[in-house]
């Protein structure tokens, strides 16, 4: 995200200042109304500034996302124990942003497609250790399509490709397209 480049080092401060006036702008406005002007001017720095670390609204708006500025909980994997209800709250959840900022989740999936280190950290924060992977890891030997040797990585990457393809797509989702995703991805549930 922050491009690579010479001269003196970035002010921490104006970074924090910048991600937290990104993630404020989010959270009132929306995505679609989110300007880098706005941006600079609630985090009291130039434009210039902001283009300097970040090439695009979506690449800025990434970065927020993977420091947990956005959503604050709301996109946290939850473990319960139970690993088919928390996928599948989960699911309803990342749903539910999904239906109210439509153009946030498009806007990741570009900054993603258009800078490489935008796409491998979106996909360590969604699908890695820490996330759904790690989830399932923690469930092996739990339903019929975690057994030993399950490539959880794998697992998490297809589940999060149906969602992004939901995204992309501008189909709604929501209880039933949950169900069938954890059912996919777990196999079916037992009685």
């Amino acid at each position: 995200m922050p491009l690579p480049r010479t001269g003196p080092v970035r002010s921490e401060a104006a970074r924090v200042a910048i991600l937290e006036a990104t993630a404020a702008l989010v959270a009132a406005r929306g995505y679609e109304q989110l300007t880098i002007e706005g941006v600079a001017e609630r985090a009291g720095v130039g434009k210039q500034t902001i283009y300097r670390w970040w090439r695009s609204k979506g690449a800025l708006v990434a970065e927020c996302l993977m420091d947990g500025r956005l959503f604050d909980d709301r996109l946290a994997l939850p473990d319960s124990g139970d690993v088919r209800a928390d996928m599948r709250a989960w699911l309803l959840a990342v749903f539910e942003v999904m239906a109210a900022e439509p153009a946030l989740v498009r806007s990741l999936v570009a900054a993603a497609a258009e800078h490489q280190e935008v796409g491998a950290r979106l996909r360590e924060s969604l699908a890695g250790s820490a996330s759904v992977s790690g989830r399932l890891d923690a469930a092996i030997g739990t339903t019929a399509n975690l057994r030993p040797g399950t490539s959880t990585e794998q697992l998490a990457e297809a589940l999060i490709g149906a969602v992004v393809l939901r995204a992309l797509s501008r189909e709604p989702a929501g209880p039933a397209d949950a169900e069938l995703l954890v059912d996919a991805l777990l196999g079916p549930a037992t009685a």
